[in-house]
């Protein structure tokens, strides 16, 4: 097994880095204004100039991807390492009461770093369900999350959550913003936004504005819920774990930002600065408030005297969002830059995302990288930093990432399985091939509808669909074959030698 760490970095010594993951929500290339500045080499309509700071002091990665082109499965990706068929809920958890796919003895970025020594945190959106009782104590709760729910402690989740997969402190969303549910807690406990604050039905009679019923529904709720308010709470909550920790001991922070998700409800202003009506759309103002929330995290870690020892890695959890967003494509704003589609979309837009990697006092090298890598990747290269590099057994989907960054030679991935969004699509992607496959919930077919070549079909945006071709006909056949077999047989997705 090759896996290279740098050679002070193990286990027990002082000197392993601090790491923190940053997942942001509904957020494409596009989205990033040093992707629109030196790939589009355009000017662009609102600047992330704390994220750009990031991949200019870092690694920008090109050809970087969302396990899919949804937010829940792909969230099951980023804690395990796993690609989603792996999971018993393949296309996601989405309700606040559903079981957690992921076991409590599973690998995850949470226990893999508490065992290297770590004080660990998660904070933000959860979206992988969790345990709630009946209030009579006799039972687990399994149920929508919408509407009035009578009969269920929502004070306490008993298990599921980040506390039960090796995060020592944890102050989490259920659902994000979108909710329901509109509940915080913090170590699994109801964690009340104001001194009188009651769990309610947040509905259209309990809360204004409206807006604040996402498109999810209506649900249990905190009286004081604010969605204005969640990204300032939330930074504030990672800060406080960054400045609250002693110094001797390395650091593991899982930052989930729900933005910019809908609904799209900015803060008046975020640390002195004008967020709400800085740009052009609500959507974009969410962005930018984003972008303020990285600031304040680096900034703890500068003032802490961490930074330049932190590995830093910020990406997203699908492509970026072009529809319901007034304003946003008016301004000129495209935030799957020069892909097609968007969030949900099996095309690019979908599952393309930004992926940047910031390490000061450890990077070989600086700039743009174009190499297939996957949000799975995370969980394996973060072991690796943190000094417990991870058998291929514990984790065979994701790639240590280490030796690229190190500036050691690795071996690129071969092929990558992906899938799209709610319509059930399959992606198989073998060098610049990629495959679309038609599938449905139950996974009962698996049926080829686009072949595209990423490489020549580029600028027209995977507007050439050579399914039909009879030249390529063998190609689809054996693409078809080979994913069915990666797949049902369980073998690894990545090399035991890297």
């Amino acid at each position: 097994m090759f896996l290279l760490i740098l050679p002070h970095y193990v286990l027990g010594n002082p000197e392993q880095p601090d790491i923190v993951v940053i997942l942001a929500d509904d957020i494409g290339l596009g989205d990033i204004s040093y992707y629109t500045d030196t790939v589009l080499q355009q000017k662009p309509v609102v600047r992330t100039a704390n994220i750009d700071a990031l991949a200019q002091q870092g690694i920008w990665i090109n050809d970087a991807h969302s396990a899919t082109a949804l937010c829940a499965p792909t969230r099951y990706a980023v804690m395990t390492g796993n690609n989603n068929y792996r999971s018993k809920s393949p296309w996601g958890v989405w309700g606040s009461f559903q079981p957690n796919a992921i076991a409590s003895d599973a690998p995850t970025l949470g226990n893999v770093t508490q065992k290297a020594g770590y004080k660990t945190a998660f904070v933000g959106k959860w979206h992988l369900g969790g345990d709630f009782m009946r209030t009579d104590g006799q039972s687990v709760f399994r149920g929508s999350d919408e509407g009035f729910i009578p009969n269920v402690d929502l004070s306490v989740m008993v298990a599921g959550g980040p506390n039960d997969l090796g995060f020592e402190y944890s102050y989490m969303l259920p659902d994000g913003i979108q909710g329901p549910l509109y509940l915080a807690f913090e170590n699994q406990r109801w964690a009340p936004l104001s001194d009188s604050s009651n769990i309610i039905h947040v509905n259209q009679q309990s809360v204004t504005p409206l807006k604040t019923i996402s498109d999810k529904g209506d649900g249990m709720g905190d009286s004081a819920w604010d969605t204005s308010k969640i990204g300032d709470l939330l930074s504030a909550k990672a800060v406080e774990f960054i400045r609250g920790h002693p110094a001797q001991q390395p650091l593991f922070l899982y930052y989930a930002s729900p933005m910019a998700h809908l609904p799209h409800m900015p803060p008046a202003y975020f640390d002195g600065e004008k967020v709400a009506g800085s740009t052009p759309s609500a959507h974009l103002d969410m962005i930018y408030e984003l972008d303020l929330q990285v600031k304040r995290i680096v900034s703890a870690l500068k003032s802490t005297g961490r930074y330049k020892d932190t590995l830093i890695i910020f990406t997203s959890d699908n492509g970026g969002l072009t529809y319901r967003v007034p304003g946003t494509l008016a301004s000129g704003h495209r935030p799957s830059g020069d892909y097609r589609g968007s969030k949900n979309s099996a095309y690019e837009g979908g599952h393309r995302v930004p992926f940047i990697v910031s390490w000061p006092n450890a990077l070989a090298k600086r700039g743009q990288l174009t190499l297939p890598v996957l949000v799975q990747d995370i969980l394996a290269t973060v072991a690796a930093a943190a000094g417990t590099p991870m058998d291929i057994s514990a984790a065979p989907d994701s790639k240590n990432l280490l030796p690229l960054l190190t500036g050691q030679a690795q071996q690129e991935r071969h092929f990558m399985m992906l899938q799209g969004g709610s319509n059930n699509e399959l992606i198989y992607r073998q060098g610049e091939w990629k495959l679309i496959m038609q599938s449905d919930h139950k996974l009962s077919k698996i049926e080829p509808i686009a072949l595209f070549n990423l490489h020549s079909n580029h600028q027209e945006r995977e507007s050439k669909n050579l399914l039909k071709s009879p030249e390529h006909q063998s190609r689809i056949k054996s693409m078809l074959a080979d994913y069915k077999q990666i797949r049902q047989s369980g073998i690894a997705t990545v090399s035991a030698d890297g």
